[in-house]
């Protein structure tokens, strides 16, 4: 009998694989088949035996221990144990003689369910309908039964293929004797008919393996991949099948190539980070685990990986468990790393969960859907979202000049020059300057110019002049009243005064537009859009306080350079943040520096810590949020996530219920933030929506300190940020045009829907309108020539 697909059988010879035969050696007789294939023993006085599962038929005739239940022991299969039938044997004979009675009895011996049949179709048919594990033919007589030709039967039926392909493996020797046949079956139990039900066990771990949400991967001890589930092969970006027998270059990433091969040769385990390449080109790092798995030879033969995706990242961590492989069986012992605890935890962002949607979409989708997906994840795994991509407009050099100068990151650098700030040694206060005690001592000049301070046509330039450059602090201490900020600080009035003080003297009044009339600027409205209806009913005290500093400080000690200028000339600032949002980051820090500083004018020192926490972190985020860099990060956010949540919830009716659900959405903290962030935005730069004679003389303001920057990084041989800002050939109509198309039209069309601003909007229309008609005129400068 032999183990092979393909038999050979000789009147006197005995059955090997793929044909072999060797001398009849006197009394060899049936051989009975293992599991996997039937066993045909032919020649003289020989019995034939084959193993595969079935049942009897009713002209079948059930013997031996076919009377009564037999208790069958567990099968162990590494970690694996289960429960196998009581074991069947058919018997296929053309008569009863002693051998047959022989098979008989020892099948009731050893427990195992016996059939007999006598002819070759009931026995084809017997054994289609119950699949019995051991089948043992005699082919003694091959003009009755002829065996090799029931086996050709068998072989054209489906079904039984992966039976027959198993082949012969034993072949038995004529013996009557019950214990002979015993010892002959308990061989065939404890061989080959285990080792086909471990086998046929391997399905279902098979099976477990292809519906495994973790990538798993097993490699030869050349590194191709023997075998990838489902989750492995959508990680890498491959079809069904694709894997199977490529080689993925996996290189460690910081820790030599030997080290690794030294640690595995010496069947040790390995762990560390892998840089592998997807079929789409890209490079994704992971983290490894590998257990070398010995095999035929004592030799390394596999390698067991699992890949735990993490959190729908390219990244993904490696834990590979250990199989042995010979013997078919899985080590229980998992080990599992912190990160793969982290795993079971709930900490997954929005976004992740939106690309683990997509990802299980992508599995039952047609191909031209999942390549589309595909590129949607692309898209979805840029930490730019809400950022858009600008395609060059050379037909708008004013355009391209602002968002490059203003949006860029400032990377274009130079090394070797530096750009130190005038103001390396902070301001103390002046001591010549006067200053009121208190709202009570401010002159009626300044008075006056403060009282329509509540409205948004309020002049700031009026007090600007009637102040001496030095408006914030007057302002300021109107404003702060009016919103009880003494009171919620539980500071005195003279320390909320120092503070001013302070804070305005860090300005630059050398600075045409960043300076403490920009600031006081932003102050009035800033606490304008405070008192607005909606703003009012989703803000909290501490919000206002927060929104009112921000203001105050957002500019202060700005060198009246931008952020790029300050990165190209190498800046001591620029080095300090690392080029990412320096003059933000520069004047928030020293805002608290310079109040914490000083208990004269340290307006927090008696705040509570926690609410000084909070506090201090909504002023920082609301200076960081003017940073042009997020500018469309931030509108964008506020568009998708405040307005049209809210239009849609305005529009189901206005029922008291309707209005508590507007409330809690806008109210949470999350939400609340992107408010502020508006708020402070659309404060920083409502120039276009003031009236028209205040919106001019910002214009002049700014673009000033635009050609001033402009001769400098010439003078200096930097980069030119803005070239189109070049004093000579600049048209001031055209720049703000682009600024009011880019940057303000869609912020303050959002900012309006949320606030309800029609004043503000009507300035915004006639003043674009000014600057259009100016430029169709082809005229450069702030105003039209006199008549």
């Amino acid at each position: 009998m032999g183990c092979a697909p393909s038999i050979h059988i000789s009147e006197s010879r005995g059955v090997y694989p793929g044909g072999k035969e060797a001398e009849d050696v006197p009394g060899p007789a049936a051989p009975p088949l293992a599991p996997g294939g039937p066993s045909l023993p032919p020649g003289q006085k020989t019995a034939a035996s084959t193993r595969a599962p079935g049942s009897s038929l009713a002209e079948s005739e059930p013997r031996g221990g076919s009377g009564s239940k037999v208790a069958v022991a567990d099968v162990q299969f590494g970690p694996m144990r289960f429960h196998p039938d009581q074991l069947q044997v058919l018997l296929v004979f053309t008569k009863e003689d002693n051998q047959c009675n022989g098979f008989c009895r020892a099948c009731e011996k050893a427990g195992f369910m016996c059939t007999v049949t006598k002819e070759a179709q009931t026995a084809l048919a017997c054994f289609l309908d119950k699949h019995h594990d051991i089948i043992i033919i005699d082919h003694r007589n091959s003009r009755h039964l002829d065996a090799e030709a029931l086996c050709r039967v068998d072989r054209e039926e489906s079904c039984v293929m992966s039976l027959i392909a198993a082949g012969f493996t034993r072949r038995y020797i004529e013996n009557p004797s019950p214990m002979a046949c015993y010892n002959e079956l308990l061989q065939l139990e404890f061989g080959e008919v285990r080792s086909q039900l471990k086998l046929r066990a391997c399905n279902s771990m098979f099976a477990a393996l292809e519906k495994s949400q973790e990538a798993i991967e097993i490699t030869s001890e050349d590194h191709i991949i023997q075998y990838a589930n489902p989750a492995f092969e959508t990680t890498m970006g491959y079809q069904s099948g694709e894997l199977i027998g490529k080689e993925i270059a996996e290189v460690p990433i910081n820790e030599k190539k030997a080290d690794l091969l030294d640690t595995i040769n010496s069947c040790k385990e390995w762990q560390g980070i892998y840089s592998v390449r997807k079929k789409n080109g890209d490079n994704v790092q992971q983290n490894v685990k590998i257990i070398p798995v010995i095999g035929q030879g004592g030799k390394i033969r596999h390698y067991v990986s699992i890949i735990r995706v993490c959190n729908g990242n390219n990244k993904a961590e490696k834990i590979a468990e250990s199989v042995q492989t010979d013997s078919y069986t899985v080590s229980s012992q998992r080990r599992h790393s912190s990160m793969a605890r982290i795993h079971s935890m709930t900490i997954e962002a929005p976004i992740t969960k939106v690309i683990n949607i997509i990802n299980a979409a992508q599995e039952s989708s047609p191909m031209p859907v999942t390549e589309a997906l595909d590129r949607v994840l692309e898209i979805l795994r840029t930490t730019e979202l809400y950022s858009p991509q600008f395609g060059a407009k050379d037909d708008d050099p004013h355009a391209n000049d602002l968002v490059g100068g203003l949006v860029s990151d400032g990377l274009r650098r130079l090394s070797g020059n530096e750009y130190v700030l005038s103001t390396k040694n902070l301001q103390q206060v002046p001591s010549s300057i006067i200053v009121p005690v208190s709202l009570h001592d401010v002159p009626s000049q300044i008075t006056r110019a403060m009282e329509k301070e509540e409205h948004w046509d309020f002049n700031i330039f009026e007090l600007e002049a009637a102040t001496h450059k030095r408006p914030l602090i007057y302002l300021g201490l109107k404003v702060f009243a009016r919103f009880g900020v003494c009171e919620f600080l539980k500071c005195p009035e003279v320390t909320l005064r120092s503070w001013l003080q302070m804070i305005e003297a860090n300005y630059h009044a050398s600075n045409p537009y960043h300076n403490s009339t920009h600031s006081a600027d932003v102050l009035h409205a800033t606490a304008y859009f405070l008192c607005k209806e909606r703003i009012k009913q989703t803000l909290d005290p501490l919000d206002e306080v927060a929104a009112l500093i921000a203001a105050t400080i957002h500019d202060v000690d700005h060198p009246g350079r931008t952020n790029s200028f300050l990165c190209n000339a190498g800046s001591e600032l620029a080095i300090l943040y690392n080029d990412m949002a320096v003059l933000e980051h520069h004047h928030a820090a020293l805002a608290f520096q310079l109040t914490t500083s000083d208990d004269k004018c340290n307006i927090f020192k008696n705040m509570e810590r926690n609410d000084y926490q909070t506090l201090r972190q909504g002023i920082i985020d609301m200076v960081l949020a003017t940073e042009m860099t997020k500018h469309f990060e931030h509108v964008n956010k506020f568009v998708n996530i405040i307005n049209k949540p809210l239009v849609a919830l305005e529009e189901d009716g206005e029922t008291d219920k309707d209005q508590e659900a507007i409330n809690t959405m806008l109210r949470t903290p999350e939400n609340r933030t992107l408010i502020k962030r508006m708020l402070i935005k659309c404060a920083d730069v409502s120039n276009p929506c003031r009236p028209l004679e205040q919106c001019i003389e910002w214009a002049a303001r700014i673009s000033e300190e635009y050609f001033s920057q402009t001769d400098e990084e010439k003078q200096r041989d930097l980069p030119v940020v803005m070239p189109v800002f070049d004093r000579n050939t600049c048209s001031i109509p055209k720049s703000q045009i682009s600024f009011i198309d880019y940057f303000i039209t869609d912020m303050f069309d959002a900012w309006d829907a949320f606030v309800d601003l029609p004043e503000l909007m009507h300035h915004l229309d006639n003043n674009f309108k000014y600057w259009k008609g100016l430029d169709d005129m082809k005229l450069r400068s702030l105003r039209p020539p006199p008549e």
